[in-house]
């Protein structure tokens, strides 16, 4: 590895006793990936199991401070996906790709994918291209907008990108609650080389994984997969597992402001529920008919996690304490474990940096599944 290679962290983003570009000691025994828009390290941490990650880049200091105050002994390269060369980076099995989701959001503008923010998923593909070799598998993460926004148009597009490299692919969506309290789906495009035999990994059809938009952006598709991925077990835990009800409630003004935005039938199913023995109701502000709201969750599942670039404001609580009704936002440690974060995963820095460092992220326990489930097996065939 040419760790010698790698900028150096700014003194902003590297926290102490990290070393950003030290290399794994011993003989590697996983297959090697890259992470491209690594941001916080949650894909790293998913993928640890079965993959090596032998090189990340991000361009955000801040969510780079995260990343390597748990990843130390990774390869971190900081700053522009454009300054990031193909020949300089180290062989892999696996590319993943997270790239900017803002312009596909349906909470944005959809611009589109060749917007500036999410049009650099074409630089993650030029990266590829200058890879001598390439690598022979692909994921690219995004939100359902990908698959969803003006028929599907964006994903073609890049599907057709591609198939012309010589990759098969295949969109799936997971969605995060099947396996935390968290609604957050997700579009995988996992792509594989021609030659690469996966024929017991697929399906002749859709299943579970594949809604309404994955099918509709597939017909008439050259190359498309319908990757099979098994189903998850039955989540265990709920939304009161996450929450720590000892952490500091808003004050009387703001509390009062808070519930005051709270829709009156809103109120009114709280008060039924927590009689039934419900303390949490997640929410988030809105605006309707020219007034601001604050809309509320019934189902004991949080909303989307999002950050002020994704078009949305930050989620609040409003829990059943001693008899009565408080309000505060989330904390960092609350909106990590709706990400399958483990409890000691460090995120330095203030309020504003974590919850943007880990609401602008992939929930681990869904990017786990997708690697261990047809990732590892993909990888697999290309040892043999």
């Amino acid at each position: 590895m040419r760790c010698n290679a790698v900028p150096a962290l700014t003194e902003e983003a590297r926290p102490t006793g990290t070393r950003a570009g030290a290399p794994r000691a011993g003989r590697r025994t996983r297959p090697a990936a890259l992470d491209f828009f690594a941001g916080s390290g949650l894909v790293t941490e998913a993928l640890r199991r079965c993959f090596d990650v032998v090189w990340s880049n991000d361009v955000c200091p801040r969510k780079a401070a995260v990343y390597c105050a748990n990843h130390p002994e990774h390869r971190f390269q900081p700053g522009r996906i454009e300054d990031v060369r193909g020949p300089d980076l180290p062989e892999a099995v696996l590319s993943w790709a997270s790239f900017p989701c803002q312009d596909l959001s349906l909470a944005g503008n959809i611009e589109g994918i060749h917007s500036a923010r999410s049009g650099l998923v074409w630089q993650w593909l030029r990266v590829i291209d200058e890879s001598a070799p390439k690598p022979p598998l692909l994921v690219a993460e995004n939100v359902v907008g990908l698959l969803s926004a003006e028929a599907g148009a964006h994903y073609r597009r890049l599907h057709q990108e591609l198939v012309k490299r010589g990759y098969r692919a295949g969109a799936v969506v997971l969605d995060a609650v099947r396996w935390l309290p968290q609604s957050r789906p997700r579009v995988f495009v996992v792509a594989v080389e021609d030659a690469v035999p996966t024929e017991d990994l697929e399906t002749n059809g859709p299943t579970w994984c594949h809604p309404a938009a994955a099918r509709r952006a597939a017909a008439g598709l050259d190359g498309w997969v319908w990757w099979r991925i098994p189903e998850p077990l039955t989540r265990c835990k709920r939304l009161e597992d996450v929450i720590d009800f000892d952490a500091p409630v808003d004050g009387p003004e703001r509390r009062g402001h808070n519930l005051e935005l709270v829709p009156p039938r809103h109120l009114e199913q709280v008060r039924m529920l927590a009689a039934e023995g419900r303390r949490v109701f997640p929410g988030y502000k809105r605006t309707r008919n020219g007034r601001q709201v604050l809309e509320l969750r019934f189902d004991g599942v949080a909303g989307c996690l999002r950050t002020p670039e994704g078009g949305s404001s930050r989620q609040l609580l409003v829990l059943v304490r001693d008899g009565r009704l408080e309000t505060r936002l989330l904390t960092v440690r609350e909106a990590s474990g709706l990400m399958g974060v483990r409890a000691d995963y460090e995120i330095p820095g203030s309020y504003n940096d974590g919850y943007r460092a880990i609401g602008d992220a992939v929930a681990v326990p869904v990017a786990r599944h997708l690697a261990q489930r047809l990732l590892a097996p993909i990888a697999e065939r290309l040892r043999q």
